[in-house]
């Protein structure tokens, strides 16, 4: 089959909020994917399409996308090794779809870090829904505009973590009365990873990719003792952690204390 790639926007007043997003779209499937292309392009995404894996790697190539919406059911190289392929070299939303009732594919899927699954026939006000969702997950804090206060000289950029403060710049953690506590740089790693992505659930997988530590597997509960140990200098309770918390049968989420 052919590959194709198509790209536009089209506005529509209440599509004036999503005008920044971007999805891509790679279905085997033309006229399912035309019919999802022209709904999310009305919606006020800008979709790009790709009829099979190769075209879609090529895309990716040029393109930066929010979101991928991957098909499982591709003839060649599937869906799920696609979603495998992006995992570890972006760090994007990910929708897998699939058939009704195949519940293999959906674990699988999940284990490579796909962040949420639809079950074909789906709603496309669904979709709609669940893309929302994803993008606003992986939406990250502005970077410093050229109107804001700059830091004084010698200041650094410190982030308030439970009974800490993480320096971004001099990558140090210190504790409530100024001392400095030993930190190993994958520590670092990972606690800068975290409060880039609040309230955002990371798989073990996606921890993996995006502190590009390759001397560990997905499934290496090595993970798990660090974050264990990161528990026990930034959290205020480390046995009732707040900060850093297990999504249970997915990962670990960084929830912000609230001010105040």
């Amino acid at each position: 089959m052919t590959s194709r790639a198509r790209a536009w926007q089209r506005h529509r007043p209440d599509a004036e909020r999503y005008r920044n997003k971007t999805a891509r779209k790679q279905d085997d499937d033309p006229d399912g994917r035309d019919l999802i292309e022209d709904y999310l392009s009305g919606q006020g995404y800008r979709v790009l399409c790709a009829a099979d894996a190769g075209a879609a790697r090529g895309l990716l190539e040029t393109h930066a996308p929010e979101v991928a919406l991957l098909d499982v059911g591709l003839p060649g190289e599937d869906g799920l090794t696609l979603a495998r392929f992006i995992r570890e070299r972006l760090d994007i939303g990910i929708i897998m779809v699939s058939g009704a009732g195949e519940t293999l594919d959906r674990i699988v899927g999940l284990e490579v870090g796909a962040d949420d699954y639809l079950a074909k026939p789906f709603d496309l006000r669904e979709l709609k829904a669940r893309l929302k969702g994803i993008c606003r997950r992986y939406r990250r804090t502005a970077p410093q505009s050229a109107g804001a206060t700059p830091l004084a000289e010698g200041e650094t950029r410190r982030i308030a973590l439970g009974r800490c403060q993480l320096d971004l710049d001099t990558r140090q953690l210190f504790d409530l009365d100024g001392a400095e506590l030993p930190l190993t740089s994958m520590e670092f790693e990972l606690l800068k990873m975290f409060v880039e992505r609040p309230n955002r659930p990371l798989t073990r997988d996606q921890i993996l990719s995006i502190t590009r530590n390759r001397d560990w597997s997905p499934y290496d509960r090595s993970i798990d003792i660090r974050i264990a140990r990161l528990r026990r200098k930034v959290e205020l309770d480390p046995e009732h952690p707040a900060l850093i918390r297990t999504v249970r049968g997915h990962g670990y989420m960084f929830v912000p204390a609230k001010p105040g």
